[in-house]
């Protein structure tokens, strides 16, 4: 089933783009380069019309329910959370070793720290991969995994309500031309790293899954060692039911796995 919605993709321009993240020291404050809105066609998975799997696609959707009453700032949540998305993860796509190494929680309100990401992207170039992998293990494991096969998997799931508005959105690798992507700086008070920026191209195609709830997730490829294509993704503006108020929250992981 199709639908619309209005995403905010990079543009190509011959200098070198970034963001600036918690700008002048604000927590929160982000300075952007330039994106275009545009409106999108959007395949509903929930329809059951097409389907999206990891090995063809490199994103899957799963009912995976947890024990997590509640995520945020106390303590005692992210040991269960953690073995949780390792065992879905073993059982998901074949991962040997699992370290969960970030938490993100997202409310798309204009106070909180955290937004929804409204930008057409994937986390990590080959560069920033790399040395993602030496900061989470070290000089010696890193040159270990680097021999094999290894990833940076996201996993997200909706928090407290069903997802109502701003849902999470992804092109479909096979509809991407190399040259859509971009290298984007991110420039942060006290470090710079890069994420890979996506500009339009008519033959993206746009897949979503309606009203996610707490009990469902979407595991998706950010880098991979051996060549596995990374998702472009966004949040969507768009609104299911207007008649809904709640809050769109949601928690992505961010895990390193070796195969």
């Amino acid at each position: 089933m199709s639908s619309t919605g209005m995403v905010n993709y990079h543009v190509h321009k011959p200098e070198r783009q970034a963001f600036e993240i918690d700008a002048g020291g604000i927590e929160g404050n982000l300075v952007s380069p330039k994106l275009v809105a545009t409106e999108v066609a959007l395949t509903d998975l929930r329809a059951g019309t097409s389907t999206a799997s990891y090995e063809a696609d490199s994103f899957a959707f799963a009912r995976v329910p947890t024990q997590v009453a509640q995520f945020g700032a106390e303590a005692g949540w992210q040991g269960v959370y953690d073995r949780e998305l390792a065992k879905m993860l073993r059982q998901s796509i074949g991962a040997r070793d699992v370290v969960v190494f970030d938490h993100t929680l997202r409310i798309d309100d204009p106070d909180a720290k955290r937004r929804p990401a409204r930008n057409v992207h994937s986390d990590y170039s080959q560069e920033g991969a790399e040395k993602r992998l030496i900061g989470i293990l070290g000089k010696e494991r890193a040159a270990e995994w680097s021999a094999g096969h290894y990833a940076f998997v996201n996993v997200w799931r909706p928090v407290e309500n069903p997802i109502n508005s701003a849902p999470l959105g992804f092109v479909r690798p096979s509809t991407v031309a190399g040259e859509d992507w971009i290298l984007i700086d991110l420039i942060y008070p006290d470090r710079r790293g890069h994420i890979m920026g996506l500009a339009a191209n008519d033959r993206h195609e746009w897949v979503y899954l309606s009203r996610m709830t707490p009990d469902e997730v979407v595991y998706f490829n950010i880098y991979d060692s051996k060549g596995r294509p990374s998702v472009g993704h966004s949040a969507i503006d768009r609104v299911e039911d207007p008649d809904v108020a709640t809050v769109r929250k949601s928690i992505e992981s961010r895990t390193l796995v070796r195969f």
